[in-house]
């Protein structure tokens, strides 16, 4: 069995983050990156709100330079899948149906999805017009009129932002209820910028290269509106990437990597760091700050667990 001081599981800017710290710090750590690395980034396509790129930056192509970065210190990058972990005893079991691992410490960054409609036509358009990152896109959206798919706390507050840019935010809700908080309804409600539309799905995206319109259901009624628009905000939610680890760590209600002390997880030598655990900011450079975090926390746990 392959044994490492410390195996970071993700290959997103906290799980790279990490182990640009932790090879520097000559822990010799290997990233479990996955077969489909670098996280959301990847199908991102200009990033211009992170630190050091004045003029924005391909998402392929930063993460291409973290893993340059952590690569340049020693750190060793596998593109396997985690499918299996055992965290209650030590070592640490690792399992990728390729090969299996040990370890003594471990950092969970393994991220978390946006969940989409799942229509072909939104598939089509991410990324053309189709986002689900109000703080990342909606500079992109100015003066135009828009639509935020969801009910919830995220799509009153992605709505809610997505004002600063747009000429009107139209909000649709499958139900005639929102799920949202009272307090996120009533902002929302108050903005002269926003609109709440009850018992609408979207049927279809329009565009070929560009997002032009969408098909808008009545749910009760049955019929369907073709409607002009600028951009689409998906904000029904996010799934964390957490399946190899239940019943291995303490998970919150909805699936998220809890944590008790900055980055300490609910185990003794196992960490987390970024989207995984932080489901209220999601930035990509507070991803990056937690993997610091937990590099530094791991490198003490290892500190002191040898000394």
């Amino acid at each position: 069995m392959n044994h490492h001081k410390l195996i970071i599981i993700g290959s997103g800017p906290a799980g790279l983050t990490a182990a640009l710290y932790a090879a520097r710090a000559e822990l010799k750590p290997l990233v479990l990156a996955g077969l489909t690395f670098g996280g959301q980034l990847m199908t991102t396509t200009e990033v211009e709100n992170y630190p050091g790129f004045p003029k924005g930056v391909q998402g392929p192509e930063l993460m291409q330079k973290m893993i340059e970065q952590a690569e340049r210190f020693g750190a060793q990058i596998v593109y396997e899948d985690v499918s299996k972990v055992d965290f209650k005893k030590k070592p640490f079991f690792l399992d990728t149906g390729q090969n299996q691992y040990s370890a003594d410490c471990v950092i969970i960054a393994t991220g978390a999805s946006y969940k989409w409609l799942d229509i072909p036509s939104e598939q089509k358009l991410r990324g053309h017009g189709i986002s689900a990152c109000a703080t990342c896109d909606g500079f992109f959206f100015k003066d135009q009129e828009i639509v935020v798919v969801g009910g919830g706390d995220a799509a009153m507050e992605e709505a809610t932002y997505l004002t600063k840019f747009a000429l009107k935010v139209n909000i649709l809700n499958r139900t005639e209820i929102l799920r949202a908080s009272k307090i996120m309804q009533d902002r929302a409600r108050q903005n002269p910028k926003i609109t709440v539309e009850y018992n609408k799905t979207v049927e279809e995206f329009l565009g070929d290269d560009k997002l032009t319109g969408v098909k808008i259901r009545d749910v009760k009624t049955n019929q369907v509106e073709e409607r002009k628009i600028g951009g689409a905000f998906i904000a029904i939610g996010h799934k964390p990437a957490t399946d190899a680890f239940v019943g291995q760590v303490d998970l919150d209600e909805k699936g998220f990597v809890k944590v008790f002390d900055q980055t300490k997880t609910s185990v003794t030598g196992v960490f987390v760091a970024g989207d995984v655990h932080d489901h209220r900011y999601r930035q990509a450079v507070t991803a990056a700050g937690m993997g610091c975090m937990a590099a530094l926390d791991a490198e003490k746990y290892l500190g002191m667990d040898q000394g």
